[in-house]
């Protein structure tokens, strides 16, 4: 039977007699300080990327730096300097053996479930991403932070397991790749044994590799020493890789979340899996077995702590490379580094913490627990409570799957609300009191646990049935009462635990028993549905079949009319320039003074189509354009959002379930099973953060009117009435170059005419099809630069927002050219 001895298995591994004979095996005061500085330059290169101070283009140059200059150096600075005497050839091999087995695992699944059009191919990205973990950038600093005043050799294992992924394992995968496209091209050219060949000549062309082993070979032609000569300039180098490369990391994180799809969603939650959860476990089972020469018992678990943080390394981002030059999977790689990348970071805080402690009375752990719900119960109460205002006030509750995703935020909260008072009753004896509290939040914790799939569940369904009017209210009930169904009948037949504090084991061995049912019915509803999503037969465009029906309608209206029809709606015979500026539409605003340089420029070209005329003034309150806008906004399903959030959440279930199948059939769980405790306890009362990350930021209620505001203070409300002559010199250049060399083309290809009410036309276009028009044209290398161009145009008075209440962006807005 279940007993709170159980709870004690995992803190008691030492006696307290030795505990204060062990001396310390890391610096954990060190550790959140270097995850705070990894973390906020990482989130300074997002910034950058995501705010277009440095596009992609641009990003692609530093990243050679990083790859070919400053991480080959700081490799063969390392390799000439490295003891290999104070090595322990055990641990890596335990490494070794540890990434074999998860890269064949991943490789052997692969093979089996993919389809044979990409079998080899993804078989053989899947497997690096499994493997190749973010050693230098993000890996080092953190073991430097970690073990650098107790176990300062350690930090020379980076460096001699690095090249275990980049020499061995990865030249398999790219062969697979190879394969892949040798199958793919149909006429067989080169023979297999001639692609393996290029394979390896690759490898060793990689500078990394090729600098690991000219660092081998100068370590023992120069005895352990740089020459002076060259000393300082490997050292500039070297120096320079750190903060460059996790700035790097941050921009190339920019946009990749966009590239997740419903068909990668089951992949993505395997991959971090296999990357973040077995892998840290299979290398610290490894050491254990591996290294039972070491004559020191703080020494090996010291080191079998160290392999378990390695393990949780994030992958690399030159896996995301590879995915592009192979054109292969590259929403599953991208959207994957991204997301194991922020989720390692928890992760690995909360296993170097608790590895650290070799004793603890069990109570303090329980309390430590109890306190850490507690405190993110608040915070996340907090973040939910705005959460639900932005879902009520955006009326997007009104729509499904918005609905139930306002169900379960409503779950979230009530999970939250419930912990917080349950400190306040747990150690009274008040039985009533505790039976409420507990049936509050037993109730609403498993309704978190329901509605994840039932989420999933329904967009499924309206992938297939555009309307459902009778199954949302049967989803509410299902969501609502199943959770009360278990909860009763767990109040009914299970026993109160006299000495457990912990709401998640406050009824024992029966709690448990019902946790894993209600866990695992969620995860297999949610993960077949997000399976049945994933199906390449519903592989459609998101926005077509996102649209209602009704708002299918309005835009029908605004298409641009047959050729034969347009006489009736242009504007009439003889009306002069000076008259046409009374057609203009109300919705296109009057347009405001240019510099002069643009003005003439203007002048001198024309456009053969009159841009922003109508056949009589309409009402800007009727525009057809607006209320498509609108439309658009109110229809957004968020597919992607709620995916990423069912995705999450089913990570989440699958730890608790972990926990309990732990506990049932593990009598000693281990110290390790702590980490799964805490880990357990921030997914279940910090949802709220996942929830206010992903829909708490509404674009059009939250972020634009912010930025619409900001603007306003900053530039002063005499922005609009005075002539911008004060513009910068490459907004000038820009307005001027695309006035005299491009207008023209642009309006012939892009420019159409749209209804803007029942009698009046507006020649307009969408703000992402002159996104694709500059890339088509080569007046941008990319989306950031295209983004970029089209502000500058907006800024110059080229082009405004048809209502002038947005700035250009690309998405589904209309603009129009200034006349």
């Amino acid at each position: 039977m279940w007993s709170i001895g159980t709870m004690e298995a995992p803190v008691t591994t030492s006696s307290p007699s030795n505990s204060s004979d062990v001396p310390t095996t890391m610096s954990i005061d060190k550790l959140f300080p270097a995850l705070l500085e990894c973390f906020g330059i990482i989130l300074c290169g997002y910034i950058a990327g995501r705010a277009n101070i440095i596009t992609s283009t641009q990003a692609k140059g530093l990243g050679n730096f990083v790859s070919k200059f400053a991480l080959p150096a700081l490799l063969f600075k390392n390799m000439v300097l490295l003891d290999f005497g104070n090595v322990i050839w055990p641990f890596l091999w335990s490494i070794l053996i540890a990434k074999v087995a998860v890269f064949v695992l991943v490789c052997v699944l692969t093979l089996i479930v993919a389809s044979p059009d990409s079998r080899y191919s993804k078989a053989g990205l899947f497997s690096i991403f499994a493997t190749q973990s973010n050693d230098f950038a993000l890996g080092y600093p953190i073991v430097e932070a970690l073990y650098q005043s107790t176990y300062p050799e350690y930090l020379q294992y980076i460096y001699l397991v690095a090249p275990v992924s980049l020499m061995l394992l990865n030249p398999i995968g790219f062969s697979l790749c190879e394969i892949q496209k040798w199958k793919n091209q149909g006429n067989h050219q080169q023979s297999k044994l001639v692609i393996m060949g290029l394979v390896m000549l690759q490898v060793l062309k990689n500078p990394i590799v090729f600098m690991v082993v000219i660092g081998i070979i100068a370590h023992f032609a120069l005895h352990q020493t740089i020459p002076a000569f060259m000393a300082e300039f490997v050292d500039g180098l070297a120096n320079s890789f750190g903060g460059a490369a996790l700035f790097y990391l941050g921009l190339s994180m920019v946009g990749q979340l966009r590239k997740l799809t419903r068909s990668t969603i089951l992949t993505l939650i395997l991959l971090i899996t296999a990357k973040l959860l077995l892998m840290p476990v299979i290398c610290k089972e490894m050491v254990d077995m591996l290294d039972n020469s070491n004559t020191s018992a703080v020494n090996h678990t010291s080191l079998s702590n160290y392999a378990f943080l390695y393990g949780v390394f994030p992958t690399a981002p030159s896996v995301a490379i590879y995915a592009v030059y192979y054109n292969a999977e590259l929403e599953v790689v991208t959207s994957g580094m991204v997301i194991s990348t922020f989720l390692s970071a928890p992760i690995m805080y909360v296993s170097a913490w608790l590895l650290t402690m070799r004793w603890m009375d069990p109570q303090l752990v329980m309390n430590s627990l109890q306190k850490v719900s507690v405190n993110i119960s608040i915070v996340s109460l907090v973040a939910l409570v705005w959460t639900i205002a932005v879902m009520f006030l955006s009326k997007k509750f009104k729509r499904i799957p918005h609905m139930f995703t306002v169900n379960l935020f409503l779950a979230q909260f009530l999970t939250c609300v419930g912990m917080i008072l349950w400190t306040f009753v747990v150690k009274s004896d008040n039985f009533i009191g505790q039976t409420l509290i507990f049936t509050l939040l037993c109730t609403s914790l498993y309704s978190t646990y329901v509605w994840p799939g039932l989420i999933a569940l329904s967009l499924v369904l309206t992938k297939r049935f555009e309307d459902l009017k009778v199954l949302p209210g049967a989803f509410v009930i299902v969501g609502w009462g199943f959770p009360a169904l278990v909860t009763s009948v767990l109040l009914i037949f299970g026993g109160k635990m006299s000495d457990v504090t912990d709401p998640s084991y406050f009824y024992g061995r029966h709690q448990i028993i019902c946790t894993t049912v209600v866990a695992s019915l969620s995860i297999l509803l949610g993960g077949g549905c997000l399976v049945c999503l994933s199906r390449g037969s519903w592989a459609q465009n998101d926005q077509t079949q996102e649209q209602n029906p009704s708002f299918g309608t309005v835009e029908d209206l605004v298409n641009e009319v047959e050729p034969e029809n347009q006489t009736l709606l242009t504007s009439p015979d003889g009306v002069t320039g000076s008259d046409r500026a009374s057609l203009v539409c109300d919705c296109a605003p009057p347009p405001q003074p240019m510099p002069d340089m643009i003005i003439s420029t203007n002048m001198n070209n024309t456009p053969s189509t009159p841009t922003g005329q109508c056949e009589n003034r309409c009402e800007s309150t009727d525009c057809l354009l607006v209320q498509v806008e609108e439309h658009q906004q109110v229809a957004d399903r968020q597919v992607a959002r709620h995916v990423l959030l069912c995705l999450l959440l089913i990570v989440s279930l699958l730890a608790n379930l972990f926990n309990c199948l732990w506990l049932l059939f593990n009598p000693n769980p281990g110290r390790l099973y702590l980490e799964l405790l805490f880990f357990c306890a921030v997914a279940n009362y910090g949802q709220g953060f996942l929830s206010f990350a992903l829909f708490g930021l509404d674009k059009h209620l939250i972020i634009l009117p912010f930025k619409k505001r900001l603007r306003r203070l900053w530039y002063g409300r005499r922005k609009d009435e005075q002539l911008q002559t004060d513009l910068p010199e490459e907004i000038r250049m820009t307005c001027t170059q695309f006035n005299k060399y491009h207008k023209d083309q642009c309006i012939r290809d892009i420019v159409k005419k749209r209804r803007c009410g029942m009698t009046t036309m507006v020649d307009c276009f969408l703000g992402c099809e002159l996104v694709e028009w500059l890339q088509q044209v080569g007046l941008a290398q990319d989306h950031g630069e295209a983004v970029l161009y089209g502000t500058r145009l907006q800024q110059g008075g080229v082009l405004q927002h048809i209502k002038q209440e947005y700035d250009f962006q690309d998405s589904q807005l209309y603009y129009h050219f200034m006349t």
